[in-house]
């Protein structure tokens, strides 16, 4: 059987087994080897893709196994970045020192003592007590200003050293003791009386009680002339423990006390602020000697 132009032909398939190769149909029956050749450069082609997809797949294999070691190896991006976040500490690692704080037995420091707790009472205010003791030395000086210290008495009769409404407050609230001491300034003189009680309540039960008619006795002598026995004085009342001070002052001329004299008003302060200090220091220097104890 002779096949002409219109027969059927097998194309040959150069990947395909036993594929019948194309034949120039000439008469002399030679290779086509144009064909031939362009069949070469196809497979040529196809083998180069196939080597560049299968090292595609060969990179992306590796990179797979990178990522893996990466997450298998438990580390984050921010574990890489801090690394010495996540060393163990001191006391964790084997063979380290360990920490230890320093420990303490609990101390409680007490409470400071209320000197004004020595002077409320005579349970507690023990200490020594006297004229001289309150009132010590031969003078006081205030600023510029210096005090003659004159005559002194100590009384258990407080009533018996008072003028007109006071000793009734005296005897009422049970004064136990009234010391007075009195100082001078030129023509100005003051007596200042501190009256004792058994305890503070009596004491400023004691001053409420006081009015204006409630007058400490001047005391005059040794050089010092009477006053305030008949002339218009000034007075003050006032209290701190289980002691109530009062002042009187003014004019050994027997004159009479205006708002105007003003040397006798500071005479009066400079005496009552003295008193005092005097019974506060008192409370003070026991509270002292306790603490020390």
């Amino acid at each position: 059987m002779s096949y002409g132009q219109g027969g059927p032909q097998s194309q040959w398939d150069p990947w395909k087994p036993n594929s019948q190769q194309p034949w120039n149909h000439g008469t002399d029956q030679t290779p086509d080897w144009a064909a031939l050749a362009e069949a070469s450069e196809t497979r040529n082609k196809r083998r180069r893709l196939m080597f560049i997809g299968g090292g595609a797949l060969a990179t992306v294999a590796i990179g797979a196994v990178v990522a893996a070691a990466v997450v298998s190896s438990g580390g984050s991006d921010e574990a890489s970045n801090n690394p010495t976040s996540q060393l163990p500490a001191t006391a964790d690692i084997p063979g380290g020192p360990a920490a230890t704080a320093p420990s303490f037995d609990p101390t409680t420091a007490p409470p400071p003592l209320d000197p004004k707790d020595f002077i409320a009472s005579k349970g507690k205010d023990t200490a020594p007590l006297g004229v001289d003791i309150l009132f010590p030395g031969t003078q006081l000086t205030v600023g510029e200003t210096v005090y003659k210290k004159g005559p002194k008495d100590d009384t258990k009769n407080c009533a018996s050293a008072a003028q007109g409404t006071l000793p009734k407050v005296f005897t009422d609230n049970d004064c136990t003791r009234l010391l007075r001491v009195t100082y001078t300034k030129d023509d100005v003189a003051v007596t200042v009386g501190v009256a004792v009680f058994d305890t503070e309540a009596q004491a400023t039960k004691a001053k409420g009680q006081a009015d204006s008619k409630s007058i400490v006795e001047s005391l005059s002598g040794k050089g010092v002339k009477t006053f305030c026995n008949a002339a218009v004085c000034r007075s003050t009342t006032n209290a701190y423990g289980r002691y109530a001070y009062f002042t009187i002052s003014g004019f050994t001329t027997g004159k009479d006390v205006t708002t105007k004299d003003t040397k006798v008003f500071t005479t009066g302060d400079d005496l009552a602020e003295f008193a005092f200090r005097q019974i506060r220091r008192r409370g003070e220097a026991q509270a002292s000697a306790a603490a020390n104890q």
